[in-house]
């Protein structure tokens, strides 16, 4: 940090705000009378005793992301996901699982009802950017390796038959997440009919 900016720090600091406070106030003793030939010495004293009474200067709070945030981020990724899953060159028969995957994906993230129940639950926020950043991108990248290898030594279990596996448990876990925040959205709605009968 520079000098100048340090000294721009302390002119707009409180303790310099509280110790002018104070100086004016030594000044005003001196043309009242009060101060007499010392009126250096009360000016410069009331300033110091202003300036060592102030509170200290609180550092700023940390500007954590919010799960509005977080959403834009994951809802990013899920667009260059989906790009990358046009491009790696899947095989057909999977295909229909990656398409009820990202749908899931895509509407738990959409703005509106899904996201905003999903931002209230870290655990489901949580289990969705995992699904996106790591899961399904593991799934796809460990199968295009598997693929090529399994041309040069074929006989063994496609990995075809492996990834349809890994985006069905993907996808279960999505639906049952889904299923969850829906639940949890009809709980709150039954308290709150509960609550309008009861009052």
């Amino acid at each position: 940090m520079a000098i100048s900016d340090r000294l721009l720090g302390y002119l707009e600091s409180r303790k310099n705000l509280a110790g002018g406070a104070c100086g004016l106030l030594g000044l005003v003793l001196t043309f009242t009378g009060v101060a007499g030939p010392y009126w250096p010495v009360v000016v410069a004293g009331l300033y110091g005793a202003g300036a060592l009474l102030a509170p200290p200067e609180r550092p700023p709070v940390p500007d954590f992301p919010t799960p509005s945030d977080r959403l834009e981020e994951l809802r990013a990724d899920l667009a260059r996901l989906n790009g990358y899953l046009r491009d790696v060159g899947l095989p057909p028969s999977v295909a229909p699982r990656v398409t009820e995957l990202t749908s899931v994906l895509g509407a738990l993230l959409e703005p509106g009802q899904g996201a905003d129940a999903l931002a209230q639950d870290p655990e489901g926020l949580h289990t969705v950017a995992r699904t996106v950043r790591q899961d399904l991108p593991e799934a796809v990248d460990s199968f295009v390796r598997a693929r090529w290898w399994h041309r040069l030594a074929p006989g063994q279990e496609s990995p075809e038959r492996h990834l349809d596996r890994q985006l069905g448990l993907l996808a279960r876990e999505t639906v049952a997440l889904a299923a969850v925040l829906k639940e949890a959205d009809a709980r709150r709605q039954e308290t709150h009919t509960r609550y309008l009968e009861d009052r």
